[in-house]
């Protein structure tokens, strides 16, 4: 993942925690995917615990696994499929342009 994308998704779960108790888990994720939506494109799945596992296929670039407390956040972008790569491919390096 981008470091600027990395950032966004550390600042947003941050606003997250300010808006919302940490027993509030489902809140939590959904605001932040909401937002990642927003500002990064659709697609985007989020989920906060503290005791979860996962086993996700994800867009490369699109990822991101990190604690904030005893929270545990997972951040990802979902691939269908070789054609939701290439056209995130293409978005990337747009990204990497500005």
């Amino acid at each position: 993942m981008l470091k600027t994308m990395q950032q966004d998704a550390l600042d947003l779960a941050s606003k997250a925690l300010d808006f919302f108790d940490v027993t509030q888990a489902i809140d939590i994720a959904r605001y932040i995917k909401k937002e990642f939506d927003k500002s990064h494109g659709n697609g985007w799945q989020c989920i906060v615990g503290t005791d979860f596992g996962s086993y996700v296929t994800h867009c490369y670039g699109c990822f991101i696994y990190f604690g904030i407390g005893n929270l545990a956040i997972l951040l990802f972008r979902g691939s269908a499929g070789p054609e939701a790569q290439e056209n995130h491919f293409s978005a990337l390096e747009a990204a990497k342009s500005l």
